[in-house]
């Protein structure tokens, strides 16, 4: 075992070592975990679906967890950038496990009916103010991780949105300043059971949309400089190969910075706090009749150069059927 062991950190090295970093614009973070490494490390994908540069090897003082990193600031985001022009070595992508870029924020906010689209499918008004709910933080998994349909629901629904992540903290904050205040934007999954959603617990939202596992996000966290207009991303959901969620977020009707302004009149933000933006239609709850996740269904989604992964899972003794699939 030990033997196995010290082969597999050598073989992890070597490959490192083949994989030169081939420059990129964008800075995609991440959290990761490898093999011949201790705990979480903070990471930059080198593009969508690349290695991954080791930030805490290039530079041992930063902190291993996104939220640390983001609350550092500037001089943490310099020394990424560092690492993004330099020539380092790249674990491959098969040698890491990604995990979400951002864990255990202070909060995860979401919003009701943002998507002028996703309104025409209910045939609802267009809100005149956001609708607000949250998920508890504890239901965030990576982008790989599987997803566990609980037996408590029948009713578990797929949601695609684009999730803006705090960088800086605040409250009061005006809309022409909300953008100082975002680290970035990764994608995510805002899974939900419909059941308890819409007839259980009093019609409060909140238990069916944080069971555990049910808030997948990343890999990257894509800095805001990185991308050109949030709010002109194609946004997509696919359930076994079959794309059933297709809009772009130039649907939203209140933008990022609205969204801010809005929410921390009542809250402080604080670094690493996430905010779901909302989802387009093509939900399975509006579907004639109604389709939700079985087993050995999961949906796959991409955000232009921002994606996810869900694997599913039952939550059964007897064991499990994944879903195993990818497009970006």
């Amino acid at each position: 075992m030990l033997v196995s062991g010290r082969r597999r950190l050598l073989t992890a090295l070597l490959q490192a070592q083949k994989w030169p970093f081939q420059p990129s614009r964008d800075m995609r973070l991440v959290q990761f975990q490898a093999p011949h490494l201790v705990g979480p490390h903070l990471g930059l994908e080198t593009g969508n679906g690349g290695g991954v540069i080791n930030l805490n090897a290039f530079d041992p003082t930063l902190p291993k967890t996104m939220t640390q990193f983001l609350e550092q600031g500037e001089a943490t985001l310099s020394v990424a950038r560092r690492a993004l022009a330099a020539q380092l070595p790249v674990l491959p992508r098969s040698e890491v496990t990604f995990l979400a870029p951002v864990t255990r924020p202070d909060k995860v906010v979401c919003v009701r009916m943002n998507y002028v689209d996703h309104c025409k499918e209910q045939n609802v008004p267009v809100p005149k103010e956001p609708f607000i709910f949250s998920k508890f933080a504890s239901s965030i998994v990576g982008p790989y991780d599987e997803v566990v349909l609980p037996p408590q629901s029948q009713e578990v629904d797929w949601e695609v949105e684009l999730a803006v992540v705090i960088g800086k903290k605040g409250k009061h904050i005006k809309a022409t300043d909300a953008m100082a205040h975002v680290a970035g934007f990764t994608v995510a999954h805002d899974v939900s059971a419909r059941d308890w959603q819409m007839r259980r617990n009093g019609k409060q939202w909140l238990l069916g949309k944080t069971f555990d596992t049910f808030c997948p996000l990343g890999p990257a966290l894509v800095t805001k400089d990185s991308v050109a207009d949030p709010h002109n991303l194609k946004i997509c959901c696919r359930v076994n190969g079959e794309v059933v969620q297709s809009s772009n977020t130039n649907q939203m009707v209140f933008k990022t910075e609205d969204l801010i302004a809005w929410v921390s009149q009542f809250v402080t933000f604080y670094p690493g706090d996430v905010i779901l933006t909302g989802t387009p239609p093509g939900v399975g709850v509006f579907r004639k009749p109604p389709v939700f996740l079985k087993v050995s269904e999961g949906p796959d989604s991409t955000d232009g150069e921002l994606w996810v992964r869900i694997l599913w899972r039952e939550e059964r003794s007897e064991g499990s059927r994944n879903w195993n699939s990818c497009s970006v």
